[in-house]
């Protein structure tokens, strides 16, 4: 096939009908494109793009620099910041998963191949990971086989190394006793008032603190009883991040119980802005600021202790709203939908607690059978003559 005469570089139209690029390099060798064209126009493109780098003094061999970007696309340092760089993550998440990368992966396998990571070398380095943390264990372990299920999909590995079995799970390490309503009461009683109602709605609505914490006015129908989430607010490293809940499942309408109803007109009266858009629980100090945690666990830590349950939470009073609902008789979708949940797993923690709730109450009505039994066959008095 004839080669087309040009300023600069060769193009050629191979007998398969793409097209060949080539130049003669500064170092007098042709360098040569790492494949054929489809088009002559992409053929002119690359020689366009080899020029400039000529002229912008930074050429060097294609050879080496296709040498260097495959070394970069094969290690597993350079990979995983790229991974981490464009995947679409909560700032929260992102904040972990920089935490564990340069904790737990990057000293062991930052200059690694992604191709020399076989089975036994993840088996290995996972036994050495603290058996002390198993929750960090977990989620360090589920990072590097997202990172590698990745490698798979882009092709450069064949299959993921990552085959400990049961190492992406952990066993919750604590059991959660729900709060009971006599200490929901108690909890209130001993919160300042202006923190009463957040108690109340983490407790019987299940949400979560960032989700009541980003609450504005327009955001409850307090004559319908209605909370409308849409956002929630995280702190990471100190600084402030609106975004959307956890999930898809999370932006919700959560309809408040009636006898909290009047709660709420209260304290949107007396805590909250008129402005449509004014905080529902905002920092004492700033208006404008969505309270902090710190200032929340500051009086909650001397609440739970004075009513006796030092164990409790106030993540927990989720898990309390949770199982209300549940032992109300709603149904799995219901109680996902009123939670905020995208998968029925966690949803079912809360159906299951609320069966040993009905378990508990099987027990009490054979007690009662039990009693009318004993009543029945104790010899009745004889009456006077």
């Amino acid at each position: 096939m004839p080669r087309v005469k040009r300023d600069f570089g060769t193009i050629r139209k191979r007998s398969n009908g793409r097209f060949q690029a080539y130049y003669l390099g500064l170092d007098g060798n042709f360098q040569h494109a790492s494949s054929t064209f489809a088009t002559r126009a992409d053929a002119e493109g690359w020689l366009a793009a080899e020029r400039k780098v000529i002229q912008d003094d930074s050429w060097s061999p294609t050879k080496s620099r296709r040498a260097k970007a495959s070394r970069s696309v094969d290690t597993f340092g350079p990979y995983a910041e790229t991974w981490l760089e464009f995947r679409e993550l909560k700032p929260r998440t992102r904040h972990l998963y920089r935490s564990q990368l340069d904790r737990l992966l990057l000293p062991e396998f930052a200059d690694m191949s992604l191709r020399d990571i076989t089975p036994a070398v993840v088996r290995v380095w996972h036994s050495r990971l603290d058996p002390a943390k198993p929750t960090q264990r977990a989620q360090a372990y589920g990072l590097l086989r997202a990172i590698l299920n990745t490698a798979v999909a882009d092709e450069i590995l064949s299959a993921n190394p990552c085959r400990v079995r049961g190492a992406g799970v952990t066993k919750r390490a604590r059991r959660i006793e729900p709060a009971t309503l006599d200490e929901i009461a108690e909890l209130v009683v001993e919160m300042p008032a202006r923190y009463r109602a957040l108690i109340l709605l983490a407790a019987w609505c299940g949400l979560r603190i960032g989700e009541l914490a980003e609450l504005r006015r327009r955001d409850v129908d307090a004559e319908r009883g209605l909370l409308h989430v849409a956002r929630g607010v995280v702190r990471v490293e100190g600084a402030i991040s609106v975004g959307t809940p956890k999930s898809d499942a999370g932006i919700r309408t959560v309809t408040v119980p009636p006898h909290l109803r009047p709660m709420l007109v209260e304290h949107l009266r007396v805590h909250v802005g008129p402005e449509r858009d004014a905080l529902v629980f905002a920092s004492v100090k700033d208006p404008n600021v969505q309270v902090h945690p710190n200032t929340i666990y500051r009086r909650w830590h001397p609440a739970r202790e004075k009513i006796g349950r030092p164990d409790l939470r106030i993540h927990d009073l989720r898990h309390t709203g949770a199982v209300l609902a549940a032992q109300t008789g709603a149904t799995l979708a219901e109680l996902m939908a009123r939670i905020g949940h995208s998968t029925p797993q966690a949803a079912l923690r809360y159906q299951h607690a609320a069966r040993g709730r009905d378990a508990a109450i099987a027990d009490a009505l054979s007690e009662m059978a039990a009693a009318h039994e004993k009543a029945r066959s104790s010899p009745r008095p004889t009456p006077a003559d």
